[in-house]
């Protein structure tokens, strides 16, 4: 850090103004929410490591996004709880940066891992006699593992270029959580430039992502054109639930990466979207509409009765 630094510790805004409110949303609703998310997405990881039938790339691959889904809440939904509750919301200048990182890490790796879908879903779909060989076990690794480098290197990459900065004037982040952009406003210098290189590393990471899977699931429609309605029917099945996250969780990530490096009032809201409601719906989206998943779940459930009656 930069030795014109006078600000250690920084204090957070939060969502509400009201205390009342606060400590309402506090217990009532974002206590219950942080739970069902992890609940849900543990829920999802346990079904399928403990399910035979599902084996295949496809609840590989989403394990490891629900487990990315946990790790991403429990970064920011603890401490908005507590904060929620507290008169003064402080966080230090380090935990700051922290949180930055592995926000981004984690937030960048579901990025990665939602690409990594669509390129199965795109050889399960358009190429089915090759799959097991093209999707084999130590490629579904090594594409775990590049989504997981990505989303570090880009995480390392936003927080290399606001880490030197010198914060030495206001203390106080208009946000709940530390996000870049208000943090930036903070700086005791001229951003611009640095604004730029952020909004270009987020904006390009986010928009190259989305382009190749929307390029994907085109390709997927006109490939199947010349499928049987049964044939479709199955492969939207397979499919649907991925692009509806995909649409929830890419639609909020751009409209905050992809703009001049400006703050606004509703961002707060934006991010609660994409920090709690969708980690939310992933579970129930991918069970709802996977019948495989469900009847695992069934099986997962009778067997912990089970247990429980011994």
């Amino acid at each position: 850090m930069a030795s014109t630094n006078n600000v250690t510790k920084l204090i957070i805004t939060g969502l509400f103004q009201d205390p009342e409110i606060q400590r309402v949303f506090s217990f009532v609703l974002f206590l219950f929410l942080d739970t069902a998310i992890v609940l849900g997405n543990l829920l999802i990881v346990l079904t399928v490591m403990t399910s035979r039938s599902l084996g295949s790339p496809l609840y590989f691959f989403l394990s490891y996004l629900s487990f990315v889904e946990i790790c991403s809440s429990s970064t920011t939904a603890p401490k908005l709880i507590l904060d929620l509750l507290a008169e003064k919301k402080a966080i230090s200048l380090w935990g700051c940066m922290t949180q930055l990182f592995v926000i981004h890490f984690f937030g960048g790796t579901e990025v990665f891992l939602l690409t990594v879908m669509a390129y199965d879903c795109y050889v399960a779909i358009c190429r089915p006699l090759n799959y097991t060989t093209i999707m084999n076990r130590q490629v579904c690794a090594v594409l775990v593992g590049a989504a997981w480098v990505g989303g570090f290197v880009h995480s390392f990459a936003q927080i290399l270029l606001i880490f030197h900065l010198p914060f030495c004037g206001s203390n106080v982040i208009n946000h709940y959580f530390c996000d870049l952009l208000p943090l930036l406003k903070l700086a005791c210098s001229n951003t611009f430039l640095i604004g730029l290189l952020i909004v270009a590393n987020g904006g390009t990471m986010a928009v190259i992502s989305f382009m190749v899977l929307l390029a994907s699931y085109v390709v997927i429609l006109l490939h199947l054109r010349t499928q049987s309605s049964e044939g479709r029917h199955k492969a939207l099945s397979t499919c649907g639930s991925h692009i509806t996250v995909i649409i929830l969780f890419f639609g909020p990530c751009i409209f905050i990466c992809l703009r001049p490096s400006t703050t606004l009032s509703v961002d707060k809201m934006v991010a609660i979207f994409y920090t709690v409601i969708t980690p939310l719906l992933n579970p129930v989206i991918y069970s709802l509409r996977n019948s495989e998943m469900r009847k695992a779940m069934k099986k997962l459930w009778i067997r912990t009765m089970k247990l429980d009656e011994k």
